[in-house]
């Protein structure tokens, strides 16, 4: 098992909540990026840097994740993907996604992006608070559970 994290937009605080759970449970995290990332000392974390580009990073996580992995994204494009082959991925923010909310997601976002893109609407998602890390915590926790218990 790999969790896998798009890393480009990830907050600091969910990789490292990541990193403590990998060391205490020995469980391999791959963070993907456009760009170079702070070095790591646990053997259990590594890096991939892609090309840049749009898409790149999603591109090589939905290659190479497996529906054994986790995927850490709040790219739903890339969520989609995963879920769509079978595989596990979660929002930063703690949001399982699944069959069943995924599409719903996507259709907000497209929504959003063409309201944005006529000048109806601003901004972006609030900013990552609190209350996003515990609800990130909680729902990181049950699903590496269940994943590693299905593994077993």
């Amino acid at each position: 098992m790999i969790i896998w994290i798009d890393a480009d937009a990830s907050p600091r605080i969910v990789k490292e909540i990541v990193f403590r759970a990998a060391e205490r449970l020995r469980v391999r995290v791959c963070l993907v990026a456009n760009k170079p990332l702070k070095k790591h000392d646990s053997q259990l974390v590594s890096s991939v840097v892609v090309a840049e580009g749009p898409d790149v990073a999603d591109d090589y996580i939905a290659e190479n994740a497996t529906p054994d992995d986790l995927v850490i994204t709040a790219d739903i494009p890339l969520a989609a993907r995963i879920v769509g082959k079978g595989g596990v991925a979660l929002d930063p923010r703690g949001e399982l996604y699944t069959e069943d909310n995924v599409g719903e997601r996507l259709s907000v976002r497209d929504l959003m992006f063409d309201l944005r893109s006529e000048g109806f609407t601003g901004g972006g998602p609030a900013q990552f608070g609190q209350v996003d890390r515990q609800r990130f915590a909680s729902a990181f926790d049950r699903t590496l559970t269940r994943l590693l218990r299905n593994q077993s």
